[in-house]
């Protein structure tokens, strides 16, 4: 009897064994799915995604500025009241230098005076230039060339405004300053109604009124460059024997730098590819300005110029520089005086007008210049197109 019932019972802890897996198994099924149910709708319990933001990119430096000229409009830059552009020494030279092909100029076309002004920075007699060319607007043209590092400004209704012109620096009795010169040239070049040019300093007066000026250098038949021979340390003593090979000692001439030329001529002095590059290599001290001009038209044109100066200047007092005028020492006797301070010629015939402006004027004499100067000279006449004699 014992072993049957142990029998019997053997077989039931078996299925109850595996009733209780089975059971054990559904509660852990459905235990998953109730949580897994559960984490999808609770929005707390979300699993996060993190997504690294794209790494900005390195800024872009700047544009560059536009130029107020391209280089289309730097051919005919009586179309624009600014004469600054964006072109490279080279390029300015060689355009400077191309002629037109047809001598004639259309009718429409109204020849100017180009007023080249070499500064070192302001214009203290700016107010003085104003009154000088009120009233002859077409018949000039300014160009300034400052230092670089000149960051003033001009009156609005100043003709100096806008008027500067790509510069670089200039150091006194150095090549730059040479350099200097021929870029002023090169730049009223572009506009081809420039027919005279005149080269002037900050210190600078007009010791006439426009249309005397205007008429005086429209219908002069020569240039007005100093060229002359001097044998001492200052003249023959800066040349440079290094130079003989394409100069000669005798060929070696001195002038005032303050100079006025056609455009003839300053066409010429841009596209030097002889002298002036022989005085960039041997001349970098001797003053060239006082020398290079003066050489070239003594070897090239020694009879295009009348050998004198229009800016009268003292050297009475001797030494590297003229005498300055200060505000006391200007009257009407002394502008008088630099007037008509002696006779020249002009076109063949004999005259008084020699000096058409003078320096060197200091900013303090600026009130009593505009006190005396405008009715002495008779600012207040614009050009009619009458001839002088």
């Amino acid at each position: 009897m014992k072993t049957q019932s142990l029998v019997l019972i053997l077989p039931s802890s078996k299925l109850l064994k595996l009733l209780f897996t089975l059971l054990l198994f559904g509660f852990g099924f459905a235990a998953g799915i109730f949580s897994s149910f559960h984490l999808s709708t609770s929005p707390s319990l979300q699993p996060q995604i993190f997504v690294q933001p794209p790494t900005p990119s390195p800024s872009l430096p700047p544009p560059p500025p536009p130029a107020v000229l391209d280089h289309t409009e730097a051919l005919d830059a009586s179309t624009s009241s600014e004469v600054m552009h964006d072109m490279s020494e080279e390029e300015l030279l060689w355009r400077a230098s191309m002629v037109p092909r047809i001598q004639k100029r259309p009718s429409n076309v109204v020849p100017k005076v180009a007023f080249m002004f070499l500064v070192k920075g302001e214009l203290p007699l700016a107010p003085l230039w104003d009154k000088f060319f009120e009233g002859n607007e077409g018949f000039y043209s300014i160009y300034v060339h400052t230092s670089p590092s000149f960051s003033g400004s001009t009156p609005k209704d100043s003709v100096f405004h806008g008027r500067r012109v790509p510069s670089k620096d200039v150091k006194w009795g150095g090549l730059n300053m040479l350099e200097a010169e021929r870029r002023l040239l090169a730049n009223a070049l572009l506009d081809l109604s420039n027919e005279r040019f005149v080269l002037l300093s900050e210190s600078c007066i007009p010791l006439f009124n426009f249309p005397t000026i205007y008429s005086y250098l429209m219908n002069s038949t020569n240039v007005h460059v100093e060229v002359f021979d001097e044998p001492g340390q200052t003249g023959r003593g800066r040349f440079n024997k290094r130079m003989q090979s394409h100069l000669k000692l005798h060929q070696w001439r001195k002038g005032s730098q303050w100079f006025e030329m056609d455009r003839s001529l300053a066409t010429e002095v841009v596209s030097d590819e002889e002298y002036f590059p022989l005085f960039q290599r041997h001349c970098r001290a001797c003053f060239a300005d006082e020398h290079y001009l003066a050489t070239f038209l003594n070897v090239k044109f020694p009879s295009r110029s009348t050998n004198r100066t229009l800016t009268w200047v003292d050297w009475s007092k001797g030494g590297p520089h003229p005498a300055r005028f200060w505000r006391q020492a200007v009257t009407v006797d002394l502008l008088e005086s630099m007037r008509n301070a002696t006779s020249c010629s002009y076109n063949g015939m004999s005259t008084r007008i020699c000096f058409l402006f003078a320096r060197k004027f200091l900013p303090n004499s600026l009130d009593r210049l505009i006190r005396f100067a405008p009715q002495l000279m008779g600012f207040n006449q614009s050009y009619n197109g009458d001839l002088i004699h």
